[in-house]
């Protein structure tokens, strides 16, 4: 699988049979303007939405999965996220329920542990070269849902990874970042910050780590 066989990026969301593959869906389009607005990078500014268990997912330069419920992959969805992680793929898993112990962390981490064996999913530090990839962070942003209590009511400050040859390979997150980042990308404007700015470090170091 070639991660660069397409001239523009483009968002690809994974469609899996079990649990709401389908949430926060205005979070791809700002997604995709923070990467026009602070990049070069050629962008597809359409979201791509391919089921886990198609051949197409080894088309997609970066994958993006969430939700709130539970991860069961089918053999086939198991098989193709394997090999697409394996082949240089990067997905990117964000847990809508900002929690560890909630249905879909658990469930997530169960379906990694049985793919990649126990301890594969690991804390990257805070030094990690994502968080220098393109803005500079001294680890993962908090997000608004942390400081509001939501979810276990702590703000993780870790993300978490399965790294392939060095390279991460699939990027895992309590914090909902799909949440903090789901608003039309027009009300950037009443931001001293741009939240979405860490998006930006994401899909750079999928595109050129």
């Amino acid at each position: 699988m070639s991660r660069k066989a397409s001239n523009k990026f483009f968002f690809t969301r994974l469609q899996y049979e079990s649990g709401d593959w389908d949430v926060d869906q205005r979070m791809p389009s700002n997604v995709l303007n923070s990467l026009i607005e602070y990049t070069t990078l050629p962008v597809d500014t359409r979201e791509n939405i391919v089921p886990l268990a198609s051949a197409e997912i080894f088309r997609c330069p970066f994958c993006y999965l969430s939700g709130h419920k539970l991860v069961e992959f089918t053999a086939r969805e198991r098989e193709h996220f394997e090999q697409y992680v394996r082949n240089g793929g990067f997905v990117f898993v964000d847990d809508c329920n900002h929690d560890i112990d909630g249905l879909f962390a658990k469930s997530f981490e169960s379906q990694m542990e049985r793919i990649f064996g126990a301890g594969a999913l690991r804390k990257i530090p805070n030094d990690h070269p994502l968080y220098s990839m393109f803005f500079e962070f001294d680890g993962p942003p908090t997000t608004a849902q942390e400081l509001n209590g939501w979810g276990d009511d702590i703000v993780h400050d870790y993300l978490k990874a399965i790294e392939v040859d060095g390279r991460i390979g699939v990027l895992y997150s309590n914090k909902d970042y799909g949440c903090e980042w789901d608003y039309d990308f027009r009300n950037k404007r009443f931001y001293k910050i741009d939240n979405t700015r860490f998006s930006v470090n994401i899909v750079m170091y999928a595109m050129l780590a």
